[in-house]
């Protein structure tokens, strides 16, 4: 069983900065390609962006790429979201989900097999 600890999410003004971190205490990290999805209230889950098992393919929202960078440690079994240039319409929960057969390609809920409990993301005008 795959379990999914993140941390990082908080308040902050639009223009500023977060970096969400997601573990896996687990030994199986390095296999599974890593996404982040967030919710808004009232809206569906919707993808943010997704990392290959190995780190070198990523993937983006076209609403969140340049502002937006995913990351991995496999050593530390940890996935990161830089979120820079933020704007109120990030507001949302954010989850990081663990994908056994997919890629940085993998957009869909459906394609995650293993999710986090979530972190909320406020971003104030």
């Amino acid at each position: 069983q795959v379990q999914l600890v993140e941390s990082g999410g908080g308040l902050v003004q639009a223009g500023g900065s977060l970096r969400l971190s997601c573990a896996e205490p687990g030994r199986t990290f390095s296999s599974y390609a890593m996404g982040w999805f967030r919710q808004a209230p009232g809206k569906e889950r919707e993808f943010v962006g997704a990392i290959s098992w190995s780190g070198g393919s990523t993937y983006y929202a076209d609403s969140v790429k340049g502002r937006f960078t995913i990351s991995r440690d496999n050593a530390k079994n940890t996935v990161y979201l830089q979120m820079n240039s933020l704007k109120p319409e990030d507001t949302a929960v954010y989850y990081c989900a663990a994908a056994a057969h997919g890629s940085s390609y993998s957009v869909t809920v459906d394609e995650y097999d293993y999710w986090g409990q979530g972190t909320q993301v406020t971003v104030s005008s």
